[in-house]
Parts: structure tokens; sequence; C-alpha cells
């Protein structure tokens, strides 16, 4: 049976699929997935027509040009588009005097100053040398920058006054900053923005995606420095919510879209731009699940994606209701979901372990790299 055809008013989805060991032995089979260590020899095509998929098509990397060439002109021209951006090397990050290259999956550790965060609220809060000291043994142990935050934004969480995180953050970063440590700053309030990157941070993360307010946008202009975009359901009041979707996947990206064109019209660099699909925040296990197994539609957006899953309630939900303190496997299991997805930044609590892991995933694709292909 004939698959059905795409209707010629619907919008246009691309996804790379059938990812492979190594190119080695398949020039003109397989594509580069944004410059990084991971190749694919298919593509996941996805019509969408008033908001519900209409056919679905696997399209092989070698047939790609035909096929878009069987589509209406303005379908065709979004998929090039979209494989373009898909392959394009991602630009490196500048962090200060540091440059992080983005062909490989960076570890971004997380430092909490808060006293409720949801993993290790108060461990850290009030004490700098403490702080800076795990901050540090982050960095010896792989990290390739610090997310230095001071609200929680798990659910419930209070909505901190920015004196009170301004005054949690910048001690530990100004004294950060004197080390060379690379920091991004984990906020959504513009002052606090302004507070933290005077005091030495080089990045801005933020959940609500400059919206929650009205001033970030400048800030985030003005400075010209990274920026991690996240998405929620309503960020001009929290990072929560339940929206129910119809298809999480699509319509978290088709969010992203509109956000990253949204702020570069108002003058933020797209080079600078870096996208979170916001695993965790007002979504449900099967949204989150979804959003997982579907990551690599993300490359679409021409931008570097941050994957943060890490030690969160879709572990518990997944494993006997697993604490906070034993979701480390879960934790390593979707941070190599992401880097075989070519995720380029993985937000963690436990570094060591998701360095050595994504350690060993590189020893496997250079022993791929280099096997003698037989034959050849």
């Amino acid at each position: 049976m004939n698959p059905p055809a795409i209707p010629t008013a619907a919008g246009v989805y691309l996804r790379p699929v059938q990812f492979v060991d190594t190119p080695v032995g398949r020039d003109g089979q397989v594509a580069r997935l944004a410059g990084g260590m991971s190749w694919f020899a298919g593509w996941h095509v996805i019509a969408v027509d008033g908001g519900a998929r209409v056919a679905e098509r696997h399209v092989a990397v070698a047939d790609f040009d035909a096929f878009a060439a069987t589509l209406a002109e303005p379908q065709a021209q979004r998929l090039q588009s979209l494989a373009t951006a898909i392959q394009r090397p991602r630009a490196p990050l500048k962090l200060g005097e540091r440059t992080l290259r983005l062909d490989q999956p960076q570890v971004m550790g997380i430092l909490n100053l808060t006293p409720d965060s949801f993993s290790d609220g108060g461990k850290h809060l009030g004490d700098v040398d403490a702080s800076v000291r795990a901050a540090v043994e982050m960095t010896e142990q792989g990290a390739a920058l610090i997310d230095v935050g001071g609200e929680s934004t798990r659910p419930g969480a209070a909505t901190v006054w920015e004196g009170d995180e301004v005054a949690r953050v910048v001690p530990v970063i100004e004294r950060l900053a004197r080390t060379g440590t690379p920091v991004s700053i984990d906020t959504r309030k513009a002052a606090v923005m302004e507070a933290a990157l005077a005091a030495g941070a080089h990045l801005i993360n933020d959940v609500a995606a400059l919206a929650f307010d009205p001033r970030a946008v400048e800030v985030a202009a003005g400075a010209g420095c990274p920026v991690v975009l996240m998405h929620s359901p309503d960020p001009t009041k929290g990072p929560h919510g339940d929206p129910g979707y119809a298809d999480p996947l699509i319509e978290v990206f088709d969010w992203l879209e509109a956000r990253v064109d949204a702020v570069v019209a108002r003058g933020v660099d797209r080079a600078n731009i870096v996208v979170d699909p916001g695993i965790g925040f007002g979504k449900s296990v099967a949204d989150n699940l979804a959003l997982l197994n579907g990551l690599a539609l993300f490359h679409g957006l021409g931008c570097p994606i941050l994957l943060g899953a890490s030690r969160k309630r879709l572990i518990g939900a997944l494993a006997n209701e697993a604490p906070v303190d034993r979701r480390l496997g879960g934790s390593l299991a979707l941070a190599l979901t992401g880097a075989a997805q070519g995720a380029q930044l993985i937000r963690v609590h436990d570094v060591a372990e998701t360095v050595q892991a994504l350690r060993v995933r590189r020893g496997m694709i250079d022993a791929a790299l280099t096997a003698r292909v037989p034959g050849a």
C-alpha cells in the first residue's frame, strides 16, 4: 500500500534517523549531524496540517533530493533549509578567554545556591568557599562550564526577589571568574543577568527564554553573550503549567523556532543562541519521552542543543519511584541518549560519572572510525 500523499498545504519537519557508528565506506549514504561525531542514514519527514500529523515518510539520505523534488516548491525549500541547518557545524561558544567547541558533547555542571532546589537545595547556600570548591571540583572532573543559579525552578517554588538572588550568586561568580572557570548564570531576571555578567559570568541560561522579564532580551543583546532559550508552557508566569500537548515534539519545535526568531529580531545574535526543549517543565512523562526520542528534530533550528534531564522526576517515574539521590543510572542513560542524538551541552549534577560515560562513548566512536572496512 502506498503511503498517503503529503498535502501541499501541510507544514513539513525533518528529523535525522538511522544513526550509524561510522561513515567509513558509506560515501553518499550518510550525513553528518551538526558537524559533530554522529552520522545518520535516513530522514524522518513529518507533514502537519491543522495541528495534526497527516503524513510521515522515512527517506534515505541518498534519496533526499529526489524526494524533495516531488513536493510543492515551498515544502521542498523548507526541507532543504532544515537539512542544511541540521548538518551545518555549530560555531564554538566564546566564554571569556575560553572557546568551547561544540563538535562533541560538553558537560555543564550544576551549582545551586538555593535553599529549595529539588536535588541539592541548601547544600551550598551561604558558603562561598564551599560553593567555589564544589565548582572547581566539577571543572577538574571535566565540566566545561558551571551553571550557577540562585532561584529554584522546581514545581511550586516561590519566586525569589532579585536582590536576594544577586546576593546569592555574585560572590561565587566573582571568585570563579578569578580562577578562569567558565560560568553561566541560571536566571530569569534582567537585574540578576546584569549583576552576574558584571561579576564575570559568560553565558545566560534562562528557563523563560528571555520572556519573563521585559528587559531580559535587551540585556542579552547588549552583552553579546551566548544565551540558552528553554521552552516552557507560559514563561511569562513561571516555568511550569499543564497545557496538554497534542504533539509535544512538533509544538515545542514550533515554539522554539518562533522564540529564536523573536529574540533575533530584537538584537540577539543567532550564533549566540542555544535551545533547550525543557525536559520536565510543564510536561508529562509521555511528553518528555516524546521529546527525548525525537531530540534530533531540534537540530533543524540551526542552534546548539542543551539537554537538562539530570535526576528529574521522569527517571523516578520509570524506575520504581527512585528518589532524587538514586537517579544516577537514569541520568546517565538520558545523557547518552542526548549525546547520541547530537546534543552539544549536557547539564548535570553528577559531573564525574557523566564525563566518564561520554568519554567511553567517544572511545567507541573512535574505534569505529579507525576500524578496517572489509574489502577496503
